[in-house]
């Protein structure tokens, strides 16, 4: 089953497991839709999930480096060399966050909040891992 959202359980746990003030680093797992799937009657002209996507990332870069992060690096991901049979991503994406709480305060900024019709229209699949940047 397709992961696209954290629920509000996962953003608990996040809030909960991560170390509050320090930096963190977030990669991300994208596999496109071929086609963006947008809610039936939505305003926003047809293009691919990759098309769609950089329609969010415009928002999202921005916002990103507003709470004082940045985009590490974004690739291809070429094989997934140890996975579950038939698993295959798109992109890799690793972005670093100041702490948590920048990341959760992005989360809740109106503008990014709307920015992600582009974001779950874009995706068929992704992984949001968090993690600590080595000392």
């Amino acid at each position: 089953m397709p992961s696209l959202n954290p629920s509000p359980a996962q953003l608990a746990e996040f809030a909960a497991r991560m170390p509050a003030g320090q930096p963190i680093m977030m990669l991300n797992l994208l596999r496109y839709n071929a086609t963006a799937s947008y809610p039936a009657g939505s305003e926003h002209a047809a293009c691919t999930g990759r098309e769609a996507y950089k329609r969010y990332s415009r928002t999202a870069i921005a916002k990103v480096q507003a709470v004082g992060g940045r985009v590490e690096f974004m690739a291809p991901v070429q094989v997934a060399l140890i996975a579950p049979a038939g698993e295959a991503w798109d992109d890799m994406l690793l972005v670093r966050y100041p702490s948590p709480e920048a990341f959760l305060s992005m989360l809740n900024d109106p503008e990014y909040q709307a920015a992600t019709v582009h974001r779950t229209a874009a995706l068929f699949d992704s992984r949001l891992i968090g993690t600590t940047p080595p000392a």
